[in-house]
């Protein structure tokens, strides 16, 4: 057993295997908040790990391809995106200033939050960029002086969270327009918002996609000028 752990394909197979599972109790359960599946088959992988004394070291190595396609996954977005690009041309304006919100807003409140209860500086820097994707958020937060793993795990958490409750709140306030609801949910839980936005709706998903994009961009200029301020 623990010559097989160590071997390259092994934790691939698992992951993919686990997450299949989550990802059909998922389905099963009508995609309940409660029930997403990063958030189900996380846990399971970590208590697999501890279980078979397997540092993530040997974790990561295994699964290199899954974050390997990951690039090509993201560039896969703009597909949906070119195929909205009349709409998203003629809808420029509000998509600018709904970005410029929405960047300005995920920035000053958990900064702001943190910052009344006492945080250190590099716990702000950290989750200063916590809406963008996780290599934009850890260059950003090493720029800004913070923990780049700090930063990605908060990422992590952020994307999980929104996509979870983004559905359930878009219902609740009564907002039926898939172009808003993708848009809100690409800024605010940028790649797990655009995969969870693609479940409910195509259109959905492609504002979702270049809210994510568009996000990344405006927050990483917004603090990186903040950080030539002396």
């Amino acid at each position: 057993m623990k010559d097989l752990v160590t071997t390259p394909l092994f934790w691939l197979a698992v992951t993919l295997v686990v997450f299949e599972g989550a990802d059909q109790l998922s389905r099963r359960s009508g995609r309940h908040p409660l029930c997403h599946p990063v958030l189900l088959a996380t846990p399971v992988l970590i208590g697999l790990l501890l279980a078979t004394d397997t540092p993530y070291r040997t974790y990561w190595s295994g699964t290199q391809a899954l974050s390997f396609l990951l690039g090509p996954a993201v560039v896969g977005l703009a597909v949906p995106v070119w195929a909205q690009r009349a709409l998203i041309r003629r809808l420029a304006a509000p998509i600018g200033l709904a970005l410029l919100a929405g960047a300005v807003t995920a920035i000053v409140s958990a900064v702001g939050v943190l910052a009344l209860f006492g945080a250190p500086r590099e716990v702000l820097a950290s989750i200063a960029p916590r809406a963008t994707t996780t290599p934009v958020a850890m260059a950003v937060a090493q720029q800004l002086g913070g923990v780049p793993a700090l930063a990605a795990v908060i990422v992590l958490m952020a994307g999980v969270i929104g996509a979870m409750t983004a559905t359930p709140l878009f219902n609740a306030l009564g907002i039926r327009d898939f172009r808003a609801r993708g848009m809100a949910i690409g800024v605010s839980a940028h790649g797990f918002g655009a995969a969870r936005a693609f479940q409910v709706d195509s259109t959905a998903g492609a504002f979702a996609s270049l809210g994510m994009a568009l996000n990344a961009v405006a927050t990483a200029t917004l603090l990186s000028l903040l950080a030539l301020l002396p």
